[in-house]
C-alpha cells in the first residue's frame, strides 16, 4: 500500500498523521496518505516566501523553459497519471487521458503565456504642464499563492493555479482535495525534474476545514485560489481581506434546445456532457429547456442515447460511467430524486442505485423549486423541461442564483445573438453545450458561481500586480 509524505522546500517529510484513502469504486484502502497540520502548512508558506525572493528574479524565459519541461515529462507519462485519476477519483480510463490531455495543454499555455505578460507606455503630457516624463507599467509578481483544489479534475484543474502562477514567477502552497491527493503529489516530482527551484512548489495534504483558515489568513499569502462549493467560498470570501482572491464555485448549468437544433448531431453531445465523470463536473449540463414543438422526440432520444452508456470499472476502457466520489453523496442525491418524484417529477431512466453507483438519470416534469433543477447536483442527472417561447426559456435559465456557463442551439442569429445579451452567465456557449470549455478562454461564473477569472492570460493577470513607473527625462 502507497505511503504518502508532505512536499516542503523540496523534499519529502513525514506527517504526525495519515488518513486512509478508499477507491471510490471498490472502496478499498489504497493509500496511507500524511495528514498535514497547521505548523506544517505554516512552514511550507514561510518555505515559499523565502523561494519567492530568488524566484520573482528568474528570467521569463527560464520560467517558460520548465514549465515546457513538465509538458514533455506529462506526455511521457500520461497513461500512468490517467491510472492515478482512475484509481483516486473513478473517473473511467478514457475521460482520464482525456484530463491528461487538457492538463498539458494547460501548461503549454502557461508556458507560452510567461513570455507574453506586457505593460504599456502611459503618455504623461496629456495632462497638462507635464513634460519631460516617461511612465509605464509593468507586471510583477505577488508572493506566495495558497491554491485549494477539487476532486473532480485533479490534474487540470491544479494546472490551472499552478501554471499561471509558477508563469507570473510567484510561488505556490498547493492544499489538494482530501480525495485525490496522489494526483497532486506525483507533481512534486514532475516539476522537481522539470527543474523548478525548491520551495518553489509546496503540497500539503489533510482537511481543508482544519487547514483552510491558515492558507486563507496567514500574512504572507498574497493570493488565495479556491474552486470548490459556494458555502465555502463565501467564507473565505469574509477571511481574506485586503488579498486578492479567485473563487470558482457552483453551477447548474442549462441549454435552451431551439426548433432548429440538429437533434442527431446534438443529443449525443448533451448526453456526454450531462454524464461525462458521473456528472461531477461544474459546468455538467443539468438543466435542458426544450421548445415544446420538438419536445417529445428530444426526451425519446435523449433517454434511447443515454440507456447506451456502460456503468462499470474506471479501469476498463469501455465504461462511460464509474461510481460517485464517496457513498454520501449517492445518498444525497438519492434523496434529492425521491423529493423531486413526491412532487411530481417522472423518472424517465434511470435513479437505479447502489452503495457508490447512480445510473444515468434523466427526470421529466420537473419544477423550478426542486433541488435537482435549482441546486448544483454534482451527480449523473438531468432535466429536461419544455418551454413556449425564448423569452420564457431565458427566464428559466436566469432563475437561479448561480451562472457559470450556459448554451444556447439555434440557426436564427438575432436570436443567439439576445441570449447571449440577456442570459446570466459567465460565459454563453451558442449551439453547443455549455460543458464546453477549452483551457485558453476566460472561465469564470457570476451571481453565486464565482468571483475573477480563470483561463490562463486571465489566471495570471489576477496573480500579478500592475505597477507603474515614472521618470523625469530632464533635470
Amino acid at each position: 500500500m502507497q505511503e504518502t509524505k508532505l512536499w516542503i522546500n523540496g523534499q519529502w517529510e513525514a506527517a504526525e498523521r495519515t488518513y486512509d484513502l478508499a477507491s471510490p469504486y471498490s472502496g478499498e484502502i489504497i493509500a496511507k496518505v500524511a495528514k498535514a497540520n497547521v505548523q506544517d502548512v505554516e512552514r511550507a508558506i514561510e518555505g515559499a516566501h523565502e523561494a519567492f525572493q530568488s524566484f520573482k528574479k528568474m528570467a521569463a524565459y527560464d520560467r517558460a523553459e520548465i514549465l515546457y519541461n513538465v509538458v514533455t515529462i506529462m506526455r511521457e507519462r500520461k497513461q500512468e497519471l490517467a491510472e492515478i485519476l482512475a484509481k483516486e477519483a473513478a473517473k473511467p480510463i478514457s475521460a482520464g487521458l482525456v484530463e491528461i490531455d487538457r492538463t498539458i495543454a494547460t501548461y503549454q499555455f502557461s508556458a507560452e503565456a510567461t513570455k507574453q505578460s506586457t505593460g504599456e507606455t502611459v503618455p504623461m503630457d496629456a495632462a497638462p504642464g507635464v513634460t519631460d516624463r516617461l511612465g509605464y507599467t509593468k507586471r510583477v509578481p505577488l508572493g506566495v499563492i495558497s491554491a485549494i483544489t477539487p476532486f473532480n479534475f485533479p490534474f487540470n484543474l491544479v494546472a490551472h493555479k499552478v501554471g499561471p502562477a509558477v508563469a507570473a514567477g510567484n510561488t505556490i502552497v498547493l492544499k489538494p482535495a482530501t480525495q485525490t491527493p496522489l494526483s497532486a503529489l506525483v507533481l512534486a516530482e514532475i516539476f522537481k525534474e522539470a527543474g523548478l527551484p525548491d520551495g518553489c512548489l509546496q503540497i500539503v495534504t489533510g482537511s481543508g476545514g482544519e487547514l483552510g483558515d491558515i492558507l486563507v489568513t496567514h500574512p504572507l499569502i498574497k493570493k488565495v485560489t479556491f474552486t470548490g462549493s459556494g458555502a465555502v467560498g463565501l467564507k473565505m470570501k469574509e477571511k481574506v481581506g485586503l488579498r486578492r482572491i479567485t473563487l470558482e464555485l457552483g453551477s447548474n448549468a442549462a441549454v435552451i434546445v431551439e426548433p432548429s437544433t440538429p437533434l442527431e448531431k446534438m443529443i449525443p453531445r448533451a448526453v456526454s456532457g450531462a454524464f461525462n465523470f458521473a456528472g461531477q463536473v461544474c459546468i455538467s449540463l443539468q438543466r435542458i429547456y426544450v421548445h415544446q414543438s420538438i419536445y417529445d422526440e428530444f426526451v425519446e432520444k435523449f433517454v434511447a442515447e443515454t440507456k447506451k452508456l456502460r456503468l462499470g470499472d474506471p479501469m476498463n476502457s469501455e465504461t462511460d460511467v464509474s461510481a460517485m466520489i464517496h457513498p454520501h453523496e449517492v445518498e444525497r442525491i438519492k434523496s434529492w430524486i425521491e423529493d423531486a418524484k413526491a412532487k411530481g417529477a417522472v423518472v424517465a431512466t434511470g435513479a437505479e442505485f447502489t452503495e457508490r453507483t447512480l445510473t444515468p438519470t434523466v427526470m421529466t416534469h420537473v419544477t423550478a423549486d426542486m433541488r435537482i433543477v435549482c441546486e448544483e447536483t454534482f451527480a449523473p442527472i438531468v432535466s429536461i423541461v419544455s418551454y413556449e417561447t425564448l423569452d420564457e426559456a431565458i427566464s428559466l435559465v436566469n432563475d437561479t442564483e448561480l451562472g457559470l456557463n450556459v448554451g444556447i442551439y439555434t440557426n436564427v442569429l438575432t436570436d443567439a445573438m439576445r441570449a447571449a445579451d440577456e442570459l446570466e452567465a459567465g460565459a454563453v456557449i451558442i449551439n453547443d453545450i455549455p460543458t464546453f470549455r477549452v483551457d485558453h478562454m476566460p472561465y469564470g461564473g457570476v451571481k453565486m458561481s464565482g468571483y475573477g477569472k480563470e483561463g490562463i492570460k486571465y489566471a495570471l493577470e489576477e496573480m500579478t500586480h500592475l505597477k507603474f513607473i515614472t521618470m523625469k527625462t530632464v533635470f
